[in-house]
């Protein structure tokens, strides 16, 4: 019988060692996958399948167990974690390396884009745990610079994002390869697919399983909203989202790589520290780029559903989803980036009426309610935007040098404004994208996509779409057959448009000219010959050859009676006559 209730981590037995570093962590409450995991995993070794959503504190759950079991008098590799992404591989090493730091347990992270001699120097220097992407540690296996005959644990995290990356040939050949009757297996996904199901089966010896209710897999210090607008507005409200956020610092997921560099291209053009995070980019670019933005030094970071599964930022005050995810169990990975720790977070979703339904199926399966937010307008971002600027304002202290410089011109152009006025114009100066008259369209949360969205991916079914008689500008009778249009009952032969003049075409050696009548072909077609379309075609496998060709040569059924009696064919001879087309 599992505890039902774990106040503290002291309660789990766990060694002094770890427990100093959890406590300088400021860990004090274990999450639900904890405290249902910790006392299996500390217990007799088995196999093991854990069933939960990113940023539950997975990591601790299966990291605290495997270091209790590592042995550090012994400079080998004991355990390997595989993981999807590189940048999850460094942030599950760092985090192991904390645990162990008190015990002198350290890890390695291995994945490709790196430099090999590095891994090859910590694989040396006695690493105990490798934390990796299955790609880079077969390339170990195969170089001979990775060992697995003193491993005791394989941990699988977020197992069903590298399946369908595609590593499952990778995982079967590294499974394959450890000792398995002195080892032990454990599974961490977010879903149980068909695939990660037949993967369990194959290699997992009666495992144990713990899964963590959906309800338990959000943060209750998370607050969802969502917001109605057209595709074609998603830029825009996305800025007014950003502005009226007391501090934004957060992720904006979108569906692929082309709408992560079109959006970020978009924001660096309005002024935004924004950087994208996507496939696309190497090993170094994808490390600056964290860099820049735990650093603070970017605050908006675009990126793709691939990144939410390696994504562990400290103070992460805001997720939007820029576009509903396909796969809805991404949903709850995104919005884990936020309210870590028992801290507050923010998710928004822009949702086009099309998708509307999207937020049904999301509150059913998170059990969870989602509040539906109100668009700002520009006269609250603008207030908002000028109220920040007032601090600064105030503490400038170079004005008495500006008003040394400042000009005649100057004095003689502000002698007749008012303080107000000079203060609103320099705020229009530094504001202008929020004060510069533009053309909003109203929105109805229940109205279609319109023409302009006509090529976006939320057009509207087409037995939705009005019909021809309740277009504007069309009248319902367009001419139809028999009409005036034209049709099968009063046309010619070639429509009421009339017959278009072509140019002469030049003569060809191939093709008759047009005063001359086509030449018959030298071959006749045995059989009747029909008037009647729907007949069917003449059989031109009976065809009589000229009688040239067939002195030339033997019939195709003497042929074959010959070359079944294993008799000589006779010999063809070459054809000297005029050569002809058919």
């Amino acid at each position: 019988m599992l505890p039902s209730r774990m106040q503290t981590f002291h309660e789990f037995g766990l060694g002094a060692e770890f427990l100093r570093a959890i406590d300088e962590l400021g860990y004090k409450t274990p999450s639900p996958i904890q405290v249902q995991t910790l006392p299996i995993l500390l217990g007799k070794p088995t196999d093991f399948i854990g069933l939960a959503a990113t940023g539950t504190g997975k990591t601790a759950a299966f990291g605290l167990p495997l270091l209790e079991r590592i042995d550090p008098s012994k400079k080998v590799v004991q355990g390997i974690i595989l993981c999807p992404t590189r940048e999850l591989a460094i942030q599950v090493s760092e985090q192991i390396n904390i645990f162990g730091r008190y015990k002198s347990i350290k890890s390695i992270p291995v994945y490709g884009g790196a430099s090999y001699i590095d891994q090859i120097h910590g694989l040396k220097a006695g690493a105990m745990i490798v934390v990796g992407t299955p790609g880079r540690v077969i390339d170990h296996m195969k170089r001979g610079t990775l060992k697995l005959e003193n491993v005791t644990t394989v941990v699988l995290d977020e197992a069903d994002e590298m399946i369908s990356m595609g590593f499952k040939e990778d995982l079967a050949t590294i499974l394959e390869s450890i000792p398995r009757e002195k080892s032990q297996i454990w599974l961490f996904s977010a879903t149980m697919s068909r695939e990660v199901r037949r993967v369990a089966d194959d290699y997992l010896r009666n495992p144990q399983q713990v899964q963590v209710n959906r309800t338990e897999m959000l943060s209750d210090t998370v607050k969802q909203f969502y917001y109605f607008t057209r595709e074609s507005d998603k830029p825009e409200i996305l800025c007014k989202l950003i502005e009226s956020a007391d501090d934004f610092y957060g992720l904006v997921f979108c569906q692929t790589k082309m709408l992560v560099s079109n959006l970020g291209l978009y924001l660096n053009g309005r002024g935004y520290k924004v950087d994208t995070l996507h496939g696309d980019k190497d090993q170094k670019e994808r490390e600056h780029t964290m860099r820049q933005f735990r650093e603070r030094r970017v605050t908006i970071l675009i990126c793709t559903d691939v990144a939410s599964r390696g994504l562990d930022v400290k103070d992460v005050t805001h997720v939007i989803n820029y576009s509903i995810p396909r796969e809805l169990d991404n949903y709850v990975h995104r919005i884990g980036r936020t309210a870590r720790s028992g801290k507050t977070g923010i998710a928004m979703s822009l949702v086009t009426p099309t998708h509307r339904y999207l937020i049904d199926r999301i509150e059913k399966m998170t059990k969870s309610r989602m509040e539906e937010g109100i668009i700002p307008t520009r006269k609250e971002i603008g207030m908002k935007r000028i109220s920040k600027i007032l601090p600064k304002f105030l503490e400038q202290t170079f004005h008495t040098r500006v008003l040394e410089i400042m000009g005649p011109d100057w004095k003689a152009g502000i002698e007749k404004m008012s303080k107000e006025e000079i203060a609103a114009r320099f705020l229009s100066m530094i504001a202008a994208d929020i004060f510069q008259e533009r053309v909003e369209k109203p929105l109805s949360i229940d109205q279609s996509a319109t023409i302009e969205d006509r090529n976006s991916e939320d057009r509207p079914a087409r037995n939705e779409r009005p019909g021809r008689s309740e277009r504007d500008g069309r009248d319902g009778d367009r001419g139809g057959y028999g009409r005036d249009r034209g049709g099968y009952t009063d046309r010619n032969a070639y429509g009421d448009r009339g017959r278009r003049d072509f140019p002469p075409r030049a003569p060809s050696k191939f093709s008759p000219r047009r005063d001359e009548k086509p030449r018959a072909p030298r071959f006749e077609v045995r059989g009747e010959k029909r008037t009647d379309a729907r007949s069917a075609r003449p059989d031109f496998r009976v065809a009589k050859p000229d009688s040239r060709r067939a002195e030339s040569r033997p019939a195709r059924s003497e042929a074959r009676e010959s070359s079944a009696g294993f008799s000589a064919v006779p010999k063809r001879t070459p054809f000297k006559g005029k050569k002809f087309r058919a």
